[in-house]
């Protein structure tokens, strides 16, 4: 009768199938296979003990060249990397060097977040990055810039006596980069901006220019305080007062404290000094678009910083450019030399900066 078919003990074409297929699969991983491969397991499929793995892996310790074959061989096979974090425990250090830095500062700033990254990196240290808003915010991140260990700082930002000492308190020595203390001892690495500034203001004054207008910095910025103070000391010296309005050394508030300096004055300047390149990028785009005017013939601006846009055909402006590749490397010097030893005094390093004449100012005579 129709019904069942007989039991013939084989399994369904269909199962076989289906179980060719599951064991061609690989076996799912267990938990041993997915947990972390450690120095241990590099030294048992070696042969060899785990301070011979540490040592092939530490730069500089002893090991023939057999031994680190063999182990480089088996850590390959195994898919090994040393835990830096590990091994920070055992030297004491983090290798982790923080930058504070303030977004708003300058736009030169990538190019020393690059060269400070790459001369840390090449000292086998990685940098944490702690971004602000505005210089005065610092004191924001200071606890998550202690809570990470780093091993020193270097600050693009300004610091106030009180947080200096706060650093010594916690044993990170600190370099104060583009920046001085107030008076708390501070190791320090600064372009001259006072004598820059003089020295710029003295080529305008030089040149016949008989009003002048500035577009300040923001008012917590130690690199702009020390720029137009440098400036104003010179033009005070010759007679001239000179109006200013307060721009955030962006592009666009060049153009912006540009038009509310000319509300302000009866006469339009004949020169104008911006505290950074960014801000008389912007100024000078105002100029000539809004308002017509020819760049230098009826106005001159200058800038500071030496940014890459400052030199396209469309400004060369008359700038002073900072060596920036010489600061880093004395801001990485002097930081390595103190996490290696912690009593040496602080030091100051001073930089002379170079005055850039573009075609955007009429300047005098050096």
């Amino acid at each position: 009768m129709p019904g069942k078919p007989p039991k013939t003990g084989r399994k369904p074409a269909g199962s076989r199938r289906r179980a060719v297929a599951a064991a061609a699969q690989p076996a799912a991983p267990q938990i041993s296979d997915r947990r972390r491969v450690t120095s241990y397991d590099v030294a048992k499929r070696a042969g060899v003990s785990q301070s011979a793995v540490s040592r092939c892996f530490t730069e500089g310790a002893s090991a023939s060249s057999d031994l680190r074959e063999k182990v480089m061989r088996a850590a390959e096979e195994l898919g090994y990397r040393p835990n830096a974090i590990a091994r920070g425990l055992i030297t004491r250090r983090s290798n982790l060097v923080a930058v504070v830095i303030s977004s708003r500062t300058n736009l030169y700033y990538p190019e020393v977040l690059f060269e400070l990254t790459t001369r840390f990196e090449a000292r086998g240290s990685r940098v944490l990055l702690f971004a602000l808003e505005h210089e005065s915010d610092v004191d924001h991140v200071l606890d998550k810039v202690f809570s990470y260990q780093v091993d020193g700082v270097v600050a693009a930002a300004r610091l106030s006596d009180a947080q200096v000492v706060q650093f010594e308190r916690h044993g990170i020595p600190v370099v104060l980069y583009n920046r001085f203390a107030d008076r708390a001892p501070a190791s320090s690495v600064c372009c001259d901006h006072l004598e820059y500034g003089h020295r710029l203001a003295e080529r305008l004054v030089a040149a016949g220019h008989k009003s002048f207008g500035i577009i300040d910095s923001p008012a917590d910025s130690f690199v702009g305080i020390e720029r137009i103070k440098g400036v104003r000391g010179v033009l005070k010296a010759h007679g001239f007062d000179a109006p200013s309005v307060r721009g955030d050394y962006g592009y666009e508030s060049g153009g912006t404290a540009l038009a509310e300096l000319l509300k302000k004055t009866r006469k339009r300047p004949a020169a104008v000094i911006c505290a950074n390149d960014a801000m008389a990028l912007g100024a000078i785009d105002y100029a000539r678009n809004e308002l017509g005017l020819e760049i230098p013939k009826q106005l001159s601006i200058v800038g500071f910083d030496g940014i890459g846009p400052a030199y396209l055909a469309a400004y060369r402006l008359t700038t002073v450019r900072q060596p920036v590749r010489r600061m880093t490397e004395a801001a990485v010097s002097m930081l390595m030399e103190r996490i290696e030893d912690p009593t040496l005094a602080p030091e100051k390093r001073m930089f002379s900066g170079d005055l850039v004449e573009g075609a955007s100012a009429r300047l005098g005579p050096a």
